[in-house]
């Protein structure tokens, strides 16, 4: 395994889902399972001191992640085994491959067993579309991002998974960045002299990472172009075809180079490489966490 990988995985899954908000997510877990009880099954079947060894592997090709979980889902549920790790978050795995291999007493491991696949699959399911995507858009400047279409409490996890596949982060939620969308333009009585204010007030406001305004049309974004250096860091190109994004990138690239554009809005695996052609700097994908398929992993003795 990768020590450095897996030490600079550590920090960005420490940062973006803090131990405690995982603690946190494995104790809901535990209650759902066992609520006041015990897993009825496995202590009714399983002869209480017996010991196994079971293999964690995928059935698919695809990108782990979520691996680090494991002890930490061990320690939640109140039970010890040993957890040797065959892979790091972030590697392509082939059909078949082992990813992990645990050793403990039987019935604790068939108590787990299914919280440890639901956090596997799901988030390496989003870290192999993530992926996908990252390698579609190969030899352009585009980078793919994620959004704020995430299930709460799962939303740095699932951020994670995406770093993982190799995306670029956006935004944490409605704190850390400035957004403006159509709804906060709706009420503004100008487009240029509103908005402008708006987003010197937003930076003003707190230390943010980026102030970014939507535009839908190429003269919304003229108006922003206009605004002066340092007031937008980005702008969002709104369910634009990829031939209006090339004559988005002309007239940025002509006033305001500095600014990114990003590409949002129905992009999917079929018209992503069009969008990247066009020459934006970023592509958000609500679809990485809000309807991806989890990764067909196996936990068998």
């Amino acid at each position: 395994m990768n020590g450095s990988q897996s030490i600079s995985n550590q920090k960005m899954l420490d940062a973006l889902a803090p131990r405690t908000v995982r603690s946190s997510l494995i104790q809901v877990a535990r209650v759902e399972d066992l609520g006041d009880g015990c897993d009825v099954t496995s202590e009714a079947s399983v002869p209480s001191e017996q010991r196994v060894k079971i293999q964690i592997g995928a059935r698919v090709p695809g990108v782990i992640c979520g691996l680090s979980l494991l002890e930490e889902v061990l320690a939640g549920f109140g039970m010890e085994a040993e957890v040797d790790l065959a892979a790091v978050d972030g590697d392509r795995v082939e059909a078949g491959a082992v990813v992990a291999t645990l050793e403990g007493r039987h019935a604790d491991l068939l108590t787990v067993e299914r919280t440890m696949l639901n956090l596997l699959g799901h988030l390496s399911g989003i870290a192999t579309a993530t992926r996908r995507l990252v390698d579609l858009v190969a030899g352009t400047q585009a980078a793919i991002c994620e959004t704020r279409k995430t299930l709460p409490g799962l939303r740095g996890l699932q951020k994670y998974a995406v770093h993982c596949g190799g995306g670029r982060l956006h935004r944490f939620g409605l704190f850390d960045a400035a957004l403006f969308k159509d709804n906060h333009l709706a009420t503004m009585r100008s487009l240029g002299t509103d908005l402008e204010a708006a987003c010197r007030a937003a930076r003003a406001m707190a230390e943010i990472r980026f102030v970014e305004v939507e535009v839908d049309t190429l003269e919304q974004l003229d108006t922003v172009l206009s605004f002066a250096a340092g007031v937008v860091d980005i702008i969002l190109l709104d369910n634009m075809p990829p031939e209006m994004m090339v004559e988005a990138v002309r007239r940025r690239d002509d006033r305001r180079p500095s600014v990114e554009l990003e590409a949002s809005g129905g992009i999917s695996e079929a018209t992503i490489q069009a969008v990247a052609q066009s020459g934006v700097d970023r592509i958000s994908v609500g679809a990485l966490t809000h309807s991806v398929q989890n990764l067909d992993l196996g936990f068998d003795l």
